[in-house]
């Protein structure tokens, strides 16, 4: 069976675990015979923006070119897994309209939670003030406004989170079902059901 292309954007602040769970849902729509290409923040910033800052223009034009290069990837039945903090709610929607087929997946997650995993030790520089315009420190965050998937990954497992992604695609009719369902609880089917509802899917 062919399927289309589209686009999952995890979008969420620095430890998050944006990048560990684009690369679980890498792998699980591997699995599932898709065509995927991953696209992370800090690989895109070496290659795709590199000479770019951490200015407000600077990120949304990073945020803007990861979206060009995912509605590219997605018109032609690629799936593109974007893994990219992208803080403004503008830049993101722009995005949205660009690519059409878009699943946005919010990693929320408290930010005195992620100062003490800090585990590359940015939250402790950027309150040194050894980084600048660091998001969530010293510069702004704007949560999601209708994002199609919330994890929150304080309180729930990794197997968890991608278990809440996968049954929001199988629902939207992106990726095939495989077995029946049987890893899905039917409280965390009717969270994923109700949010589509909410936002108009079903």
């Amino acid at each position: 069976m062919m399927t289309q292309g589209f686009t999952l954007w995890f979008t969420g602040l620095s430890g998050s675990g944006k990048t560990t769970l684009s690369r679980e849902m890498e792998g699980v729509l591997l699995e599932r015979g898709m065509k995927v290409e991953l696209l992370d923040g800090d690989v895109v910033r070496t290659n795709l923006s590199k000479g770019l800052g951490f200015s407000k223009g600077d990120r949304d034009t990073n945020i803007l070119r990861i979206g060009f290069v995912c509605n590219l990837l997605t018109r032609n039945d690629v799936v593109a897994i974007a893994a990219a903090i992208s803080p403004y709610e503008e830049i993101r929607q722009k995005n949205r309209q660009l690519i059409g087929r878009y699943v946005e997946v919010y990693c929320k997650c408290p930010l005195d939670i992620l100062e003490e995993r800090d585990v590359k030790g940015l939250y402790k520089k950027a309150r040194l003030g050894e980084i600048k315009n660091f998001t969530g420190v010293s510069d702004p965050y704007e949560e999601p406004s209708n994002p199609e998937v919330i994890v929150e990954t304080d309180k729930e497992t990794v197997e968890q989170c991608v278990a809440k992604i996968t049954r929001t695609l199988e629902l939207l009719g992106y990726i095939p079902v495989i077995g029946n369902g049987a890893e899905y609880s039917a409280e965390e089917e009717e969270e994923i059901k109700r949010r589509l509802k909410a936002l108009g899917y079903i």
